[in-house]
């Protein structure tokens, strides 16, 4: 694949404008100079250079995050963004990340946050090949601080390990992984030797804007009696009951977003959660993502005697399929809305050829007693897996003025 590098970290290059500012958002940092030195030639490309290189390349164990998607930065109001290539001199790009910038207040610096990014290869043993140069060209775009999502997992449990060691007072990390991903830990243990801190340290949930333990069920190899079978009793035994009540499950459309966001307030207030985000935020995460490729977000609906009782939105990239944010009613819950919409769209992600339904985030708490300990159940019942993220990294950049201005921000993070 070809595509254009427009910076090159080595001799100086051609150069271009960086992207623009999103609609409505703060100006981005202007572009920098070339920075010097160095094998890789890095910096900005273009969406669709961008795009290529995610369909092209194998990027992880099964593709990127969608949270590393062109049409991501759309979505984030009140950031600023970059999208950032490097390869060698040939031009061949071998690794992406969308920087989103925060401007901290009163200074022309910016927080740089690359979520469940960037998309690189991790087991490259040459790790400061190409990071050490992305750490300098964010630098010299103002930043202050990066924060990155390193893709590689570290630990996974099965459904069944969670569930034998489920008690009173116990949390994941009491429990022997079934599997520890060894890339992962080199990962870990490279970043803490250049000076890299995992955000929340060593706290199970961690201080994360990302989930750092995600539920998965694998589809690879499986048919759709294999999933069926994977679902324990509970989960058969109501779904069933959907169908036998008439629980109908449709895919919505824009115009069902203000009830999705109605049932998501609902389920807020009963859960004990706030997600805080707008039916703006929902109107205009849903219009870009399907801009950039149709049906990429999908929102299903439950519905009983023509009400709405249960919304889901469903985002798929490559060979990956997420189930994003789930709302639903008070009242008529007996019917089991919820189950339906989840097994329907379980087999549509089959359907699709992923290769995992991502149920995103639980929490690490195994008492059953813990009020937090209910989604987890729930997500157990479909027999998949939690997968434990690396989380996400930060460290300041050169200078005491970056290193202050760090310090200062993780203390407003502290207050929030």
């Amino acid at each position: 694949m070809s595509a254009p590098l427009l910076v090159t970290a080595g001799p100086a290059g051609p150069r271009v404008p960086a992207g623009s500012p999103l609609p409505g958002g703060p100006a981005a940092p202007p572009a920098p100079p070339a920075p010097a030195g160095g094998p890789l030639r890095l910096g900005p490309v273009s969406p669709e250079a961008y795009r290529a290189f995610l369909t092209s390349r194998a990027t992880g164990a099964h593709g990127p995050s969608f949270l590393q998607l062109p049409s991501w930065a759309g979505v984030k109001d009140g950031w600023s963004h970059r999208l950032i290539g490097w390869g060698p001199r040939s031009g061949e790009l071998t690794g992406v990340a969308l920087v989103l910038l925060r401007a901290f207040p009163g200074t022309r610096k910016h927080f740089a946050y690359l979520p469940e990014g960037p998309v690189a290869d991790w087991s490259d043993p040459d790790l400061d090949g190409w990071l050490a140069p992305l750490l300098e060209h964010l630098r010299s775009l103002g930043a202050f601080a990066v924060r990155i999502g390193p893709s590689p997992a570290y630990r996974l449990w099965t459904a069944a390990t969670v569930k034998a060691r489920t008690g009173p007072g116990r949390r994941l990390g009491d429990v022997l992984a079934d599997e520890v991903d060894p890339l992962g830990a080199a990962v870990a243990e490279r970043l803490r030797a250049r000076g890299w801190k995992r955000c929340g340290g060593d706290s199970e949930d961690g201080a994360d804007a990302q989930p750092r333990h995600v539920f998965q069920v694998p589809l690879t190899g499986r048919t759709a009696d294999d999933l069926w079978a994977g679902l324990n009793q509970e989960w058969r035994r109501n779904v069933r009951k959907a169908r036998k009540s008439g629980v109908e499950i449709t895919i919505g459309s824009a115009a069902d977003l203000p009830a999705f966001h109605r049932l998501l307030r609902v389920t807020e207030e009963r859960d004990g959660f706030r997600l805080g985000r707008s039916l703006a935020y929902y109107e205009r995460q849903y219009a870009v993502l399907n801009a950039e490729h149709p049906g990429r977000m999908r929102l299903y609906l439950a519905r009983h005697g023509g009400e709405i009782l249960a919304a889901h939105t469903m985002i798929t990239v490559g060979g990956r399929v997420w189930y994003q944010t789930g709302a639903s009613a008070d009242h008529r819950r007996e019917v089991r809305p919820s189950n339906a919409l989840q097994w329907h769209m379980l087999l549509d992600a089959h359907a699709l050829g992923a290769a995992v339904y991502d149920m995103r985030g639980v929490p690490s708490t195994l008492d059953p007693d813990d009020r937090a300990h209910g989604l987890l159940r729930w997500k157990l019942g479909t027999g998949g897996q939690i997968v434990e993220t690396l989380g996400e990294w930060e460290t300041p950049l050169h200078g005491r003025t970056n290193q202050a201005l760090h310090r200062a921000f993780q203390a407003y993070l502290a207050r929030r």
